[in-house]
């Protein structure tokens, strides 16, 4: 009788048997495949969201220059001065700084003389809503300017007077302001000392008032986020002397230049480049990081279920040598060699492995694609992939084979006369 003959009788007599292998080859081929297309999703959609961060990254570099023009009440002044620990990106993000240093700061620079600057003017900003009139405004709050050298020169941005405030172009011509109109803000009385002009920015939505006022109102008495300076001799080669200057008197401070438009826009994206690069970087690591906690993972389950279905294997075939050992005894008894006896264990540990690794693709590829994040990166086409597959119909039948070789060993070498005695 050929061995192919035998081995489909064997697999038809022992259904249940074989049906168990083929569920162990399964169950270890599908956890194999899924991990791995999990994996694969997770690497697509870092490779997508990696994408859009840069296209951002991108856009806001084409804003950059309004984006600095938000923070600063007049680009006569070139220097602006934030606590070190604000992050440039949050700046841009929010509209102000949510950083904050003292006040008294201007006045320590301007005891300190400095030869690079003058002109200081601290200021206190926050966007927020105002609820009188139920729009969202930048409230910004500054007082005289503090003169380093010579108290007599001309300040280059009038101060608002106390109980007075100054207007951006799309507030007042919304809501119809003019001149010495009294209107309330966050409960406080204020009339409108001045009406601005359209600037084409974030200016014309701001709202100016007294510093003193500013920090009661926002409850930051004392405190303030930005100043902004005229420095004194604007080569850019000079910009590293003063941030010694300044870093010297004030160590917990950053210094930004604008002494001419190209300077701030070449400066802006150097910092926000910079910026941007960290918190894509950032990104990446957070990716990399839960990608090697599901590696972690991975490596740890599939060689666990591979090991316990190889386990499982060589249990049913210990298990169904041991009831066929009379069957054996007689096939040995009609001629069948020991190797045809291996074979036929053997080859029906190759179907098994066959059919398991088949079975276990298709299962991990539909688990592992229903598993990845959403939005899913990828479709059931994607998922399925030619040279694992064939992977692991080769692998199975080999780890089936070597599960099943001791039991088919044992089997082979059995003596018929031994085994008919006993029957």
């Amino acid at each position: 009788m050929r061995a192919g003959r035998l081995i489909l009788r064997e697999i038809l007599y022992r259904r249940l048997n074989f049906a168990l292998g083929v569920l162990s080859a399964v169950a270890a081929v599908g956890s194999l495949v899924a991990a791995l297309t999990v994996l694969r999703a997770h690497d697509r959609r870092t490779e997508a969201l990696v994408a859009a961060r840069e296209a951002q990254t991108r856009e806001r570099m084409g804003k950059l220059e309004d984006d600095y023009r938000k923070i600063t009440v007049n680009m006569g002044f070139n220097l602006l001065i934030l606590p070190k620990d604000q992050n440039l990106s949050d700046l841009y993000a929010d509209d102000y700084a949510s950083k904050y240093m003292p006040e008294e700061y201007a006045e320590r620079l301007a005891r300190a003389n400095l030869a690079t600057i003058n002109h200081l003017m601290p200021s206190l900003q926050q966007k927020l809503k105002w609820p009188e009139q139920e729009r969202t405004v930048i409230l910004i709050g500054v007082r005289g300017e503090v003169l380093v050298h010579s108290p007599g020169q001309m300040p280059i941005v009038e101060a608002v007077p106390a109980g007075m405030l100054v207007a951006g172009y799309e507030l007042h011509r919304s809501l119809k302001l003019s001149v010495g109109q009294k209107v309330k803000l966050l409960g406080r009385e204020f009339a409108v000392a001045r009406l601005h002009p359209e600037r084409g920015n974030k200016d014309d939505i701001s709202l100016w008032i007294n510093l003193r006022e500013a920090q009661e109102l926002l409850g930051k008495k004392g405190l303030i986020n930005a100043m902004l300076a005229l420095e004194c001799h604007c080569a850019a080669e000079r910009l590293a002397a003063i941030r010694a200057e300044i870093g010297r008197i004030l160590p917990d401070t950053q210094v930004i230049e604008f002494a001419t438009q190209a300077v701030a826009r070449a400066e802006a994206r150097t910092r926000a480049a910079a910026e941007a690069e960290n918190a894509l970087e950032r990104g990446k690591q957070d990716r990399a990081k839960l990608r090697h906690e599901r590696e972690a993972f991975a490596a740890v389950l599939v060689p666990l279920v591979m090991l316990g279905a190889a386990l499982w294997i060589a249990f049913l075939a210990f298990h169904n040598v041991r009831e066929r050992r009379a069957e054996i005894g007689i096939l040995r008894a009609l001629g069948v060699r020991s190797c045809q006896i291996l074979a036929i264990f053997l080859g029906k540990a190759v179907l098994l492995g066959l059919l398991g690794a088949a079975l276990g693709y298709g299962a991990g590829a539909l688990v592992g694609w229903r598993l990845q994040e959403v939005p899913a990166v990828l479709t059931l086409k994607d998922v399925l992939n030619t040279a694992l597959l064939l992977q692991v119909l080769c692998a199975a039948p080999a780890v089936a084979c070597l599960a099943s070789w001791l039991p088919a060993l044992w089997a082979a070498q059995q003596d018929p006369a031994e085994i008919l005695r006993e029957g």
